[in-house]
């Protein structure tokens, strides 16, 4: 098999360059995925904010709301020096910044509408959790004072601390699917990239030496039938092919060895699959293109960088703009990421579960026989020209 075995030395010859891919791709995806593991959270507990607390008056009122207010605020000690408070705040050592002013107990009691002052980090989030607290128990507070009047301060701090102990239950609703940590997601996406330019390096490559004039010649002439040439010319097409894929995949296996068995991880590496005839298409169409050896590199970072950056292998496809997502579209890589996504949360295998995924693995389907076809009509046409 003269044409397996020259496919063969060709693959060979641009392996060292195909590596490097494969190597970047096993050691960034690792990190990456790693570092973006999805850590899926048993319950809730809420965060202490560091807050400064600030008092020119101590009052049975305000020592109960200090106590109540350490559940969910930490007391972090700052002198009471405008430089060193706002250095606090700058330096996010702390996030809040809380004043009782003098006279405040005295004003509340009396039912007057009196203010705590206090400086925030701008648009902090922890922050609002504090304001909650201070509005619930002032308010609260105030309801005594209008309803139960002559309440002593020691009284009302009772009652609030009784009020304030009923808190509203969080529970954490999970699904039926496996518990994964997002990996097998991360690398099956990050995968796009690699393997298809391993694809368009090793693939075009030989595509361009059947494509030499000389060679082309010289293989009409071989005593071999054209159907015996093209037979072998596919199969060693197929076996890079298969090998690049399946070694690929064999490494999401050996480092997610938990969550092989899933049906989640069957449907990702289906669709990988498919996606890998697709990219299969588009090497063919790109080596039957190209007539200079060193274009190979260059149209293989455009062609496959390009569609990974706009279709969600780097940045998440929710983060996209609507119209880099419609460009994205017209590219196999969309389609492929957005099914990865889709198959990552399914709780349910059904046929309607599954829809959505099957429609988006027809789409990788119907381009790859799009890129087939069009390569061997400029094939046709180049051999022709020949």
């Amino acid at each position: 098999m003269p044409v397996f075995k020259l496919c063969m030395k060709i693959i060979r010859k641009n392996l060292p360059s195909m590596m490097i891919y494969v190597v970047v791709f096993l050691a960034v995806s690792t990190l990456l995925s790693l570092n973006s593991s999805k850590v899926r959270e048993a319950g809730f507990s809420q965060e202490k904010t560091n807050i400064v607390f600030l008092s020119e008056e101590d009052s049975p009122l305000i020592d109960g709301f200090r106590a109540e207010l350490a559940k969910t605020a930490s007391f972090v000690e700052v002198p009471d020096e405008t430089e060193k408070l706002q250095d606090a705040l700058f330096f996010r050592s702390v996030s809040y910044i809380l004043r009782i002013p003098k006279g405040f107990t005295q004003s509340f009691m009396r039912g007057e509408d009196v203010r705590i002052g206090k400086t925030t980090v701008p648009n902090s989030v922890s922050n609002a959790y504090i304001d909650l607290n201070i509005n619930q128990y002032f308010n609260t507070a105030a309801l005594y004072v209008k309803t139960v009047p002559g309440i002593t301060q020691e009284d009302m701090v009772r009652h609030l601390k009784t009020d304030m102990e009923i808190n509203t239950p969080v529970a954490m609703k999970t699904d039926a699917r496996p518990d994964t940590d997002g990996f097998s997601e991360d690398y099956f996406n990050y995968l796009a990239y690699a393997l298809s330019s391993v694809l368009v390096l090793g693939i075009s490559a030989i595509m361009l030496v059947f494509n030499d004039r000389d060679l082309s010649r010289r293989n009409f002439c071989s005593p071999q039938s054209a159907g015996k040439i093209n037979f072998q010319f596919i199969l060693a097409n197929l076996i890079f092919t298969v090998v690049c894929w399946a070694v690929m995949v064999g490494f999401c296996f050996l480092l997610d060895h938990g969550h092989i068995m899933t049906r989640n991880m069957v449907y990702l590496v289906l669709n990988s699959f498919v996606f890998t005839l697709s990219m299969s298409g588009v090497s063919f169409l790109i080596g039957n293109l190209l007539k200079n050896r060193g274009a190979i590199s260059a149209v293989c970072n455009v062609v496959t960088l390009g569609p990974c950056f706009i279709s969600g292998v780097f940045v998440p496809q929710e983060f996209l703009n609507s119209t880099v997502l419609k460009i994205a579209s017209f590219t196999p890589t969309y389609w492929y990421v957005k099914a990865n996504n889709q198959i990552s949360s399914l709780a349910s295998f059904s046929f309607s579960s599954l829809s959505e995924v099957y429609v988006a693995m027809l789409i990788e389907a119907g381009f790859a026989v799009a890129f087939f076809a069009v390569s061997m009509v400029v094939g046709k046409k180049k051999r022709m020209g020949s």
